[in-house]
């Protein structure tokens, strides 16, 4: 019979510190240089929570990795970044993009400790979900004392529970088009911001990218998340509802790269991970069928951008291998 000390990492275990680790590497990076250059103290303070985070979350990673005898991954390094390069970002920009990792790291976090089975990984997951809360609200507090917290819009309440009568409740293209519900909305605003804050990013790596493919792929990107900002926008404005401001404004003029290459790619394709898993849940959630089919397109072209993506870190060999399954076929040929 097994004990606690010998119970194996599942690969959903695997998959998910591997996940972290990288992810956490890099975030050391991206938060060392926002640390060197943020002026104001309250801002100051949510940063230096950030990192120590991501810090301890390595120490832990490895720790459970190393007690399995399991291959710590490369991940991002100290080398992948610059402190001292000129300021690329606005202290406003370093507290969004903070309110964001937080809203993140709920979402993954809890994701993965639903996959946990041993009791080492199920607290380390649980811990990680309490501090992400933490994150969050602590940029929250701070956003909505300096104002800059950019709140979804109200509605009117109904006097009533009210149930649906007929069918063209689900239209969207023809007929009887409903207006926007309270959940359709509210998705439509996060994926607003969430573009938002990606184009203002991309167009960062883009000025101080190095290699002249990788600028590419980070211009395209922009023209992706403005082409998306503007089609989510269009369908809250049809309904008389405000589109919430982006931030493009809070972008220096600086070439100097802060981020390897590398980094700004993995950064990149993060991204468009969680951009994915944002437009699925929405699609899941709207009811009228023009929405649900904007999403349908949305996600097929943003896959494209990531796969492209994946091709060129493969050529420049910056593509991490996640661990994997044995080759049987190849074995038993061999």
């Amino acid at each position: 019979m097994e004990t606690e000390h010998n119970i194996k990492l599942t690969s959903a275990e695997i998959a998910e510190l591997w996940s972290c680790y990288m992810t956490d590497s890099m975030a050391i990076c991206v938060l060392s240089y926002f640390l060197n250059k943020v002026e104001d103290t309250q801002i100051k303070e949510v940063i230096e929570y950030a990192l120590g985070l991501s810090q301890k979350h390595l120490v832990d990673v490895k720790a459970i990795m190393q007690g399995e005898n399991f291959p710590i991954p490369k991940g991002f390094t100290m080398d992948d970044v610059n402190v001292n390069a000129p300021r690329l970002y606005s202290d406003t920009f370093f507290l969004i993009y903070l309110k964001n990792l937080g809203k993140l790291g709920l979402v993954n976090y809890a994701i993965a400790l639903g996959h946990m089975t041993r009791e080492d990984t199920c607290k380390f997951f649980t811990d990680c979900v309490t501090n992400a809360t933490a994150l969050s609200n602590m940029a929250s507090k701070v956003m909505l004392s300096k104002g800059v917290y950019i709140k979804p819009p109200h509605v009117p309440s109904t006097e009533s529970a009210e149930f649906v009568q007929k069918e063209s409740f689900l239209n969207g293209w023809f007929g009887d088009k409903r207006p926007l519900n309270v959940m359709e909305i509210s998705h439509l605003y996060l994926n607003i911001q969430t573009n938002a804050l990606g184009k203002a990013l991309l167009i960062g790596f883009a000025q101080t990218a190095q290699n002249d493919a990788v600028r590419d792929f980070m211009i395209r990107g922009k023209e992706i998340a403005t082409k998306h900002v503007k089609e989510f926008s269009l369908v809250l404005t049809d309904d008389d509802i405000p589109a919430p401001m982006t931030w493009d404004t809070d972008i220096m003029d600086s070439k100097e790269p802060p981020f390897s290459d590398k980094l700004l790619m993995y950064h990149t394709v993060s991204l468009i991970a969680s951009g994915l898993g944002n437009y699925g849940f929405a699609m899941a959630q709207s009811m009228r069928r023009d929405l649900s089919a904007m999403y349908g397109a949305l996600m097929a072209e943003i896959g494209a951008y990531a796969d492209d993506g994946a091709k060129l870190m493969i050529e420049k060999d910056w593509l991490e291998k996640i661990p994997q399954a044995p080759d049987r076929k190849a074995l038993i040929q061999a």
